[in-house]
């Protein structure tokens, strides 16, 4: 099917009390895989990409791998725009195909941060597409973006209403005691603040650093409202770790697609599991059945 808008995904989400699953793709290995996993599963997912992925790849080649995966599959499909602060580039992905689009400008004053946020909402209403925008600093490594645990913002639930209700978003990114890449030592997630935030904004979160959290935690946040759950570190270590892993047990196989195979199932099974613990499991029928 074609791609779709992530806006009444998340919605659909929120209200059924799921997360939808979304992983940062490295290639089309990685982007066949994530959408065979949903197949399997009849759960909608995402397909993200982060700038410096479209920076190596260009964005006719990402939107051709996603597209091809897609539009034969039965399950919903977003190809979204994870963290960016380009404009120029937002406004091309929008232009190219992707179906969702994020602005990243939380580093800025709250003003600033609306101002920028509202000049994208402008570009994702002209190409219809859904938007995702972010209030408060989470903190570790996404992309070439480093924030340092001193100098993480926790997101004020009044600002966020604020934010949210200037510009109706398909996705609210919040700090909110999650971060980027692998934890040093025990999340301290403020699951109170995501309900007070949900409650006050009814904007779907996304809740950014989700590799290495616990299922207690998915589960919990999920239950108050998160219905996106960013992947992506993770994924990083499965791609190189199995495909290491294949040739230490392998020495003498240097046939590159039994490589690249065992790459593949291994970086299926872990979108399966996540897309399951997420609760995604067997909801896309329902879903189109409601959006036909």
């Amino acid at each position: 099917m074609p791609l779709v808008n992530m806006k009444p995904l998340l919605r659909d989400a929120m209200d059924n009390g799921y997360a939808v699953a979304a992983f940062n793709l490295v290639d089309y290995g990685t982007t066949k895989a994530m959408v065979a996993a949903a197949e399997e599963l009849n759960a909608p997912v995402i397909c993200q990409t982060s700038a410096k992925t479209i920076q190596y790849w260009s964005h006719r080649e990402i939107v051709s791998w996603v597209r091809t995966v897609a539009e034969d599959s039965p399950v919903p499909v977003v190809l979204h725009l994870d963290h960016c602060k380009d404009l120029a580039m937002i406004e091309k992905c929008a232009q190219s195909g992707w179906t969702s689009i994020m602005i990243d400008a939380s580093a800025l004053p709250f003003e600033e941060n609306l101002e920028i946020s509202k000049r994208v909402r402008e570009i994702a209403e002209k190409y219809g597409v859904g938007m995702e925008a972010e209030l408060g600093q989470i903190m570790g490594v996404e992309d070439d973006m480093h924030v340092a645990e001193e100098d993480s913002v926790l997101t004020d639930p009044d600002d966020a209403k604020r934010f949210c209700d200037a510009l109706d978003l398909s996705a609210f990114a919040c700090a909110v005691g999650t971060a980027h890449g692998y934890y040093k030592g025990e999340p301290k997630v403020d699951f109170d603040r995501i309900q007070r935030i949900n409650a006050l904004t009814r904007t779907p979160m996304a809740l950014h650093g989700g590799t290495g959290l616990s299922d207690e935690t998915f589960a919990k946040a999920i239950a108050r409202g998160a219905a996106k759950v960013n992947i992506s570190t993770n994924l990083k270590h499965v791609f190189v770790e199995s495909f290491v892993k294949y040739h230490e047990e392998n020495p003498k196989d240097y046939e590159p697609l039994r490589l690249i195979d065992a790459q593949y199932q291994a970086s299926k099974a872990m979108f399966a599991g996540f897309i399951e613990k997420f609760g995604g499991k067997g909801r896309a029928p329902a879903y189109l059945a409601k959006a036909a």
